[in-house]
């Protein structure tokens, strides 16, 4: 039995349904804080169970007589370390087998922002003796949907990663790693570097959206406290805007570039290129 927390999440609803494609429903375990919201699920024969990480019984009980567990991380940017403790304190008490963690490129290693609480959480399974497999996650495609549409309705976007490349992937793509390893043999012990075959840099993503409008679409590089200002004057919150601004200065760094096999060898197939999504959102405007 397969168990994947945050099953109705962008992520996790994907790999339950590769899951499905790949075994009997009785199987497939959807933890979800808000059982209500995975009935659909339910109605197609999984075993919904609520699991909340603020709430470390509810992940004992969810975990019960699991085989594997996927922890999908938490969305929840500062206190996912506190969380992430209860999911494997939980996953040791319940007697799972094996614990799967989307963590985050060179999470160990990395000067990213995100990177710290990832690093903790990858010590905190070594340290609990359970068997795991880590599942390092380059960017998505889908993060950059906004700044797509927005390029698509005004023909620019702005931004502080000057020419640094990103390796990103769809989360279909991560999604099918995940199922790969938890329907695979061999993966325990292992961690998993995942990212896109190609990087690319936001001159090349404002090319790939001119091409989707048959209009030239330009990309400003701006300094970091620019940028935090635009960012600001568009309404998001300090924090969102710190996080934001750390992440391009991550970009420019090139931390986010790495391209390995990981990715292609895990599914058997190539990954999604940025133009597709662009070409995909544009084509909904």
């Amino acid at each position: 039995m397969i168990v994947v927390t945050g099953a109705t999440g962008h992520l996790g609803k994907l790999v339950v349904e590769g899951l499905l494609e790949k075994l009997p429903a009785d199987q497939v375990v959807a933890a979800v804080r808000t059982p209500e919201k995975a009935a659909g699920l339910a109605e197609r024969g999984v075993d919904v169970r609520r699991a909340d990480y603020a709430d470390p019984e509810s992940l004992v009980a969810a975990f019960k007589g699991a085989d594997k567990v996927l922890l999908v991380s938490s969305s929840e940017v500062g206190q996912r370390v506190a969380q992430h403790q209860a999911v494997v304190d939980a996953a040791k008490q319940a007697g799972v087998g094996h614990l799967v963690y989307t963590s985050a490129p060179q999470a160990t290693t990395s000067a990213l922002v995100l990177a710290p609480e990832h690093k903790a959480t990858e010590e905190l399974i070594q340290a609990s003796g359970l068997t795991a497999t880590i599942l390092r996650n380059n960017w998505y495609n889908e993060n950059y949907l906004e700044t797509i549409k927005q390029a698509v309705a005004t023909g620019s976007f702005a931004g502080s990663a000057g020419e640094g490349r990103v390796a990103s992937a769809t989360r279909a793509d991560y999604a099918a790693a995940a199922v790969a390893v938890l329907t695979g043999e061999g993966h325990e012990g292992k961690i998993y570097e995942l990212a896109g075959d190609v990087a690319w840099s936001n001159a090349e993503l404002a090319a790939e959206i001119g091409k989707a409008t048959g209009r030239e679409t330009t990309y400003a590089d701006l300094p970091a406290d620019e940028h935090a200002k635009v960012l600001t004057q568009a309404g998001l919150p300090e924090p969102v805007v710190g996080m934001l601004v750390g992440i391009d200065a991550g970009i420019k760094d090139g931390l986010l570039a790495e391209t390995t096999g990981d990715l292609r060898a895990l599914i058997g197939r190539p990954s999604t290129p940025i133009g597709v999504t662009v070409a995909e959102v544009a084509g909904t405007l």
